[in-house]
């Protein structure tokens, strides 16, 4: 089974990556896209770092961000976008060919953390020539990639949004992830993650997405699309939606992707090692915007309220919507707005601020 990367597609191999495993993957490569042109005489980018099941193709699953005179205007800047560490469209990860045996990571794939996928972005960065980042910006698992880079990269980041996400994963995620696992690792096909491409755990990666798109959504949402109506026979609404959630990503994502994506989302902790969160995010002295959506019941408010907090110029911006974590895609219209007034108002401070050093990844971080 192959999992479609758009045409505009482009892959670097950036030699071995160390993980914070103390694993280290002797090859990988990189699937990015990008919009625009960097300049020369200011190599500086827009970041943007997808969700747990997102691809490079922000104009696919973004496109009210990505546009002329939007939060992501490639006539004012390079955007770019990377598969993630562990993903399926493109990047290496358990769906990809291990260069030494030819055959495919599979359930093999060393564990990874948020960490190892910002430094992976940062090598991407450093052969593009991007030197500073005028803006890093995602949400959920791209939110944590956001603060990972706030963190760790303090001197390259200008301005930081992140939407939708959280210091560290709560017990309640890490539950509601460990019960997705489960129906993946119960699925007969599993075998251990070594299954074929064409027999892969269908069923237990469909039944995993229906626990994550029940908690993507609220109460309010589901209600008032579909109540208690009936779909056909003795199944309602709501069960034949979830059931086509779950048939859709089979049919375009790797179950030993999500087994590995969401382990790396359960480690996530910006404090872990630094002190804690208020340390960690101390360092970077940025403008930063934290959104949090008033109806998500995975990563609710108060969890925003505290980064905004920890963050020395952070500010929280609330995103009215009944339809739950996943508003930060629906309603695009609102998100772009935010977002590019926050944008607005700090890119005159920003340019007028002389440019620090920045600090490099390596082969060693």
């Amino acid at each position: 089974m192959s999992f479609a990367v758009s045409a505009q597609t482009r892959r670097l191999w950036v030699g071995p990556l160390p993980l914070e495993s103390g694993d280290e993957l002797p090859e990988v490569e990189v699937a990015y896209r990008t919009w625009g042109r960097l300049d020369p005489r200011n190599p500086r980018a827009a970041l943007v770092c997808h969700a747990l099941t997102g691809s490079a193709d922000v104009d696919a699953w973004w496109p009210g961000l990505l546009g002329p005179g939007r939060t992501l205007d490639p006539e004012r800047e390079l955007v770019i976008c990377s598969n993630v560490l562990g993903s399926c469209y493109g990047t290496t990860g358990p769906a990809s060919v291990e260069p030494r045996t030819g055959r495919r990571h599979g359930g093999g794939f060393p564990p990874l953390t948020v960490r190892d996928m910002v430094r992976l972005q940062a090598r991407l960065l450093d052969r593009l020539g991007v030197e500073r980042l005028a803006v890093v910006i995602g949400a959920s698992l791209g939110g944590m990639q956001a603060l990972e880079w706030a963190a760790t990269f303090p001197a390259r980041v200008e301005s930081l949004v992140a939407i939708a996400t959280s210091a560290r994963h709560s017990a309640w995620c890490i539950g509601l992830s460990a019960a997705q696992r489960q129906a993946i690792e119960a699925d007969p096909r599993w075998l251990d993650g070594r299954y074929a491409p064409d027999a892969p755990p269908a069923s237990g990666l469909a039944v995993a997405r229906m626990i994550a798109m029940s908690s993507y959504r609220s109460w309010a949402s589901f209600g008032g699309r579909f109540g208690r109506e009936r779909a056909h026979g003795r199944a309602f609404a709501v069960e034949d939606y979830l059931r086509r959630q779950g048939d859709k990503l089979v049919a375009r994502f790797d179950a030993a992707s999500y087994v590995a994506l969401t382990r790396a989302m359960d480690s996530h902790d910006v404090g872990r090692g630094r002190g804690g969160v208020a340390a960690a995010l101390a360092s970077f002295t940025g403008p930063a915007l934290v959104v949090a959506i008033d109806s998500d019941v995975l990563y609710p408010p108060p969890e925003q309220e505290e980064l905004a907090a920890a963050l020395p110029r952070g500010r929280l911006a609330r995103l009215h919507s009944p339809h739950g974590h996943d508003a930060f895609l629906i309603a695009e219209a609102e998100v772009d707005a935010l977002v590019r007034r926050f944008r607005q108002e700090v890119s005159d401070v920003t340019a007028a601020v002389p440019p620090t050093p920045v600090e490099r990844s390596s082969c060693a971080s």
